[in-house]
């Protein structure tokens, strides 16, 4: 894994030659993503631009630390941003006549702090027992309580249901007392 702080160093000072290289090594793993979730190259290409632009922001604005790869990180905060423009187009309707632009930075802000919620959600996942962890993660990819028991050698889904209960329980428990939530909530 290359050091992160050579490419948050390069958002930070404009470093062409390395912010070449993030585009080389991570977009096409974004292209991929959107492509396979009703994209086009441009939306993957708006994206990309979007999440470096959100980083490079966010890094002027506040040191924070990137707990795994650079690459893998990257890719989260495109695909938060590809899901979030999937979920607004969903809602959007045509009109016709004079449409206000909507206005990018504040778009940029709202996705830096859905980004920010996330990692803090995340932080708070992995303090949880492995055992809650494991259930968690298959619950959150809405794997059915049935399926659950079997991989994790439940008796049944009604074991599974109460563990689930328990467990988000204790993880929104731990969210709360953080000083932080507040402030991520109140933004």
């Amino acid at each position: 894994m290359k050091d992160n702080s050579i490419y948050l160093n390069a958002l930070i000072n404009g470093d062409t030659k390395q912010i070449l290289n993030i585009y080389k090594t991570s977009f096409p793993n974004v292209k991929r993503f959107v492509l396979q979730n009703s994209g086009e190259q441009a939306d993957a290409e708006d994206v990309f631009q979007k999440a470096l632009m959100q980083l490079t922001l966010r890094l002027k604005k506040e040191q924070f630390e990137i707990k795994f790869s650079f690459e893998a990180y990257l890719f989260t905060v495109c695909k938060n941003l590809w899901r979030r423009e999937l979920n607004k187009s969903k809602k959007e309707v045509t009109i016709n006549g004079v449409a206000e632009l909507k206005n990018e930075e504040r778009d940029i802000a709202l996705s830096t702090l859905e980004q920010e919620r996330w990692e803090f959600f995340q932080e708070k996942l992995e303090l949880i027992s492995d055992n809650c962890k494991q259930i968690l993660k298959r619950f959150f990819k809405k794997m059915a309580y049935k399926d659950i028991a079997i991989e994790l050698n439940y008796n049944d889904e009604n074991v599974v249901r109460q563990r689930v209960f328990k467990c988000k329980t204790k993880l929104t428990e731990m969210i709360k007392m953080d000083v932080r939530f507040k402030e991520l909530k109140e933004l």
